[in-house]
């Protein structure tokens, strides 16, 4: 007679590895950090590195893949880098732009409804009065920040040329825990699920890039400043849905009123992140990155705020493509299945993945 386990005692078990999890995760994050991020260069640049292994060797196709990683991020950095320095130079005329708009709107409740300037008014000239100096101390820390990263950063190429060098001695491994007769049935599945994960990180910087052009050419048909800027940060903001095109909107439209004075231009400024949004989310996401998988709004922002409470901004950046990959692993094994069907988005119908048919197909075959 085989001894069973009571419920509760499974649940705490449960309970106690989720608590140790967390624990693991937060104490060796200047660890994992790195290697989570390598992890998902390494499979974005397998493709590239595969097709340049036809012509050359793996260790000069894994480090001309990384050169031109490294030349388009360092691009896409020194432009936000500019364009950050530049904003910030103006902050004391926006600063005072904002003041005077304060006092006219002031006047206005005043002359109109005899409401007379109160001390919370006054409290709040005298916080934007302090906008120059904390965008200063700001970028600072940023600086500062930023410093202290390019450690780690050196740390991700290194680790990004050793998981493609060595991924078949990683596969090797792997095997080392499967029965031999499976190993091709898991070799079938581990493959599937790798494609799946490309496609959708790929995916995803498709539709970055297409927001962010979207974005940057309707602010350069009002003539806003910083379009690009305003553009790339909005669209950078879409992987947080709902919430993302509200913030993206919030700093140009306040931005353009701020320059103007006109709410009608802070409006269209709206208009056009709200159309954008729109095309994104029943257009472009779903040929894009849907036939890949698709993840439902609600687990994507638990996501971010348990990536955020863990390890901070690089939480939030690896948030989602980590809940898009455990998806794809839930939908490979039959007892997880109900987690990938909770993480799907019910607006898609639900698709079944090459590797999920095969492992059907080969069922009927036995």
């Amino acid at each position: 007679m085989s001894f069973k386990f009571p419920n509760y005692f499974k649940y705490t078990v449960i309970l106690l590895g989720l608590f140790l999890l967390l624990y693991f995760l937060q104490t060796f994050k200047s660890v994992l950090i790195p290697v989570s991020f390598a992890g998902l260069f390494s499979l974005l640049l397998l493709p590239l590195t595969q097709s340049l292994e036809k012509k050359m060797p793996r260790p000069l196709s894994i480090t001309l893949s990384l050169i031109i990683v490294i030349i388009i991020l360092g691009l896409l950095v020194w432009f936000l880098s500019a364009q950050i320095a530049s904003f910030s130079s103006e902050l004391t005329e926006i600063n005072a732009k904002l003041s005077l708009l304060i006092n006219k709107f002031q006047l206005y409740l005043q002359d109109r409804f005899g409401i007379e300037p109160t001390n919370k008014s006054t409290f709040i000239q005298k916080a934007l009065g302090n906008i120059t100096e904390t965008g200063t101390a700001f970028l600072g820390s940023t600086i500062s920040l930023t410093t202290g990263a390019f450690t780690v950063l050196t740390l991700i190429p290194i680790y990004v040329f050793c998981m493609l060098y060595y991924r078949d001695h990683l596969r090797q491994f792997m095997f080392q825990f499967v029965a031999q007769d499976r190993r091709g049935y898991v070799m079938a599945t581990v493959d599937d699920i790798q494609r799946v994960v490309q496609g959708y990180l790929s995916g995803l910087f498709i539709v970055i890039l297409i927001v962010s052009l979207l974005n940057s050419m309707g602010l350069l048909i009002m003539g806003v400043k910083y379009a690009i800027f305003f553009g790339v940060f909005a669209s950078i903001l879409t992987i947080i849905p709902y919430i993302g095109i509200l913030i993206g909107a919030l700093l140009p439209s306040l931005f353009v009123f701020i320059n103007t004075g006109s709410i009608g231009q802070a409006l269209i400024v709206v208009g056009i992140f709200a159309f954008v949004q729109f095309l994104e989310g029943n257009f472009i996401t779903p040929y894009v990155v849907g036939s890949k998988v698709s993840i439902n709004p609600f687990a994507a922002i638990l996501a971010l705020i348990l990536g955020g409470e863990i390890w901070g901004a690089a939480g939030m950046i690896l948030a989602i493509p980590f809940i898009a990959i455990l998806k794809v692993l839930f939908d490979a094994y039959e007892p997880l299945k109900p987690f990938g069907f909770l993480l799907c988005d019910i607006s898609e119908k639900p698709k079944e993945h090459n590797f999920l048919r095969k492992i059907r197909k080969r069922k009927k075959g036995k």
